[in-house]
């Protein structure tokens, strides 16, 4: 199962829509603190939508609390410093992808550990950055790519209708 990691996330609407994306993911979402909003927020659940139950998530003190319970983690870095781009790497089934808050994104002092980790998505121009669900989004859907859309719904139903033959 592939792992989102939020390094101190601040909006609650984002992380909202980040967990509703790992519900229908099969994805688990790791928070990390301090988080800019608390758990029990109207806007996280709104976000959400009724989705939140159903999400495998855990939180962490800090990023040293994250590393010592998940030891030996393949740790994929999203970050706009990065000199590779996301599709040149190769998502393990199990792999954390992380990613920062939307003010700062993940610490130097975190990524200068993990350079050959560090990925980006392409922009144009002097675009700061994406919204942090649109990056989570584009990077997840990648990885779950690569491992073949692993237990997912590859076909699509009509309500009312049929598909013609």
């Amino acid at each position: 199962m592939l792992n989102i990691v939020l390094h101190e996330p601040e909006i609650p609407a984002n992380t909202g829509n980040i967990g509703r994306t790992c519900v229908a993911s099969n994805t688990r979402l790791h928070l990390i603190g301090p988080l800019g909003f608390k758990l029990n927020e109207k806007a996280l659940k709104r976000a959400g939508m009724d989705y939140w139950s159903d999400l495998d998530v855990t939180t962490y003190i800090d990023f040293n609390d994250f590393m010592e319970k998940n030891p030996g983690a393949k740790i994929y870095m999203a970050t706009t410093k990065a000199p590779k781009v996301y599709t040149e790497v190769h998502y393990e089934p199990d792999c954390f992808i992380m990613f920062g808050k939307e003010s700062a994104g993940i610490p130097e002092e975190i990524l200068v550990e993990h350079k050959e980790n560090c990925v980006r998505i392409p922009m144009v121009g002097d675009i700061r950055s994406l919204n942090l669900g649109n990056s989570v989004a584009i990077v997840l859907y990648e990885a779950l790519r690569q491992n073949g859309f692993s237990e997912m719904n590859l076909e699509g139903q009509l309500h009312h209708l049929r598909w013609q033959e």
